[in-house]
């Protein structure tokens, strides 16, 4: 498939993949989307879809071959992420590509509370040992997800405490990813992470929602025991609740918190405050 661009971007398909995509389309950069349908591909110019599958090496393989820069999106959660992560890396490797951007997590650790955050580490790590170029986005929370925490009661529940995270907006991400991806090069082995203005709370947050949308928006802290308790009716997997859960303990251990310049650092503009996503059409 050298025939194809090679720039390519993972996740055209997802909010997050779409809007990097539809900014590098906007720009006039010609891209090869990588989804797992490309029926459901957005259609840009200069933009073909080729099927691929992170748990599949034998499919992305040749989907990945003549690709230079790679937009890496991480997968969805699932129980597997970490070995679909590896199969693709390792598939892109193979392939030739000579640079990963990665969509990582704020505070990625071996040892960080957010479990998934762990996964997010060991990808950078099986990313760094491959040998490819790569530049790693550490996403803080993302703001447009804080409306979703409040339940039907207007109520967000969790074990956060008093604890602050310097929530960003996807939006931002994108913007940031493009930069980054109009001239790799210049940030090859760059860790950024991106936040959003300031550290907020969740009963801070609650506030910001309730003025925005009339709607009384309220946070009650949860214990841990709590929290494991009033998601145990949703029959998630255990390890689902258990990345729900310590998303909040993340935030109340402080390690979602420390807002930083770096959005304004790769695309010349401040990010988005919780009080400006608020008032755009989609909330």
């Amino acid at each position: 498939m050298t025939d194809l661009p090679d720039l390519a971007v993972t996740g055209a398909t997802g909010v997050l993949g779409g809007m990097v995509a539809r900014q590098l389309s906007d720009a006039g950069f010609s891209q090869r989307l990588l989804v797992r349908d490309p029926r459901r591909a957005p259609d840009l110019e200069d933009a073909p879809a080729v099927a691929v599958s992170y748990g599949d090496p034998v499919m992305s393989r040749p989907a990945l071959e003549g690709v230079k820069v790679l937009f890496m999106v991480s997968a969805a959660e699932a129980e597997d992420r970490l070995q679909q992560h590896y199969a693709f890396v390792d598939a892109a490797a193979e392939a030739g590509v000579q640079h990963i951007v990665y969509t990582s997590f704020f505070g990625a650790a071996p040892d960080c509370t957010f479990t998934l955050g762990r996964d997010h580490y060991a990808t950078e790590e099986r990313i760094r040992a491959s040998g490819m170029r790569f530049t790693f986005l550490r996403d803080n929370f993302y703001l447009d997800f804080l409306p979703m925490l409040a339940g039907e009661d207007g109520v967000i529940r969790g074990p956060a405490g008093d604890g602050v995270m310097a929530a960003v907006a996807r939006e931002d991400i994108a913007r940031s990813a493009v930069a980054v991806l109009r001239d790799p090069t210049v940030h090859a082995g760059a860790t950024y992470d991106l936040t959003g203005p300031e550290d907020i709370s969740l009963a801070h947050a609650a506030e910001v929602l309730s003025r925005a949308t009339g709607r009384t928006v309220t946070y009650h802290h949860e214990t841990v025991e709590e929290a494991f308790a009033s998601r145990a009716s949703y029959g998630a997997p255990a390890w689902q609740v258990e990345a729900w859960v310590s998303t909040y303990t993340a935030i109340a251990a402080g390690e979602l918190a420390g807002a930083t310049l770096d959005v304004h650092g790769l695309t010349g503009r401040d990010p988005m405050a919780l009080e400006e996503l608020v008032k755009l059409p989609q909330l």
